[in-house]
């Protein structure tokens, strides 16, 4: 039997869920890292992965310019970065730099990898579509790349860092 409660109340039953960081180059050529929930992979052929990221964010001014993007999966050591690229902007200072995150370059697209992450994917952006307050963009994976060592994926709770789950 189910009963209508706010949508601010059933929403918390998604969680644990899993983070996602995207990476996307502003006019500047500033990469800059956004701490994200609203991710999918969304094709297998050709592989494809969307993003949402709301209209008033720095990082939407960055992809409506440079049209690409690094869809990375987080390890379960990366919570600090996390927490960081989702509490700081862009628009105020360089969140890579700041940080301290260990980056290598993209082979691709004008980007760059978090080195630490359990996997990262470079992406083209090939669609978009308006959600409300938010822009999701359809990006096609132009390469994949995994961690050297197998590293555990890192979710959270009611967007605070939860735990990684390892791979098989």
């Amino acid at each position: 039997m189910q009963k209508q409660v706010p949508y601010s109340e059933v929403k918390l039953m998604k969680f644990p869920e899993p983070v996602h960081i995207s990476i996307i180059r502003d006019k500047n050529g500033k990469y800059n890292p956004i701490s994200m929930a609203w991710a999918m992979f969304t094709s297998i052929e050709p592989p494809m992965v969307a993003i949402s990221i709301g209209l008033e964010r720095y990082s939407y001014q960055a992809i409506e310019h440079s049209g690409e993007f690094v869809f990375v999966l987080p390890s379960e050591s990366m919570g600090d970065l996390v927490d960081f690229f989702g509490n700081h902007s862009g628009r105020d200072l360089d969140k890579l730099a700041e940080a301290g995150a260990r980056t290598q370059p993209a082979t691709k697209i004008d980007n760059v990898l978090l080195a630490d992450a359990a996997a990262n994917f470079e992406c083209v952006v090939k669609s978009k579509v308006r959600s409300g307050d938010h822009m999701i963009y359809a990006g096609l994976v132009v390469a994949s790349h995994i961690n050297t060592e197998p590293a555990s994926r890192l979710f959270s709770v009611e967007h605070r860092v939860f735990g990684g789950v390892k791979p098989k």
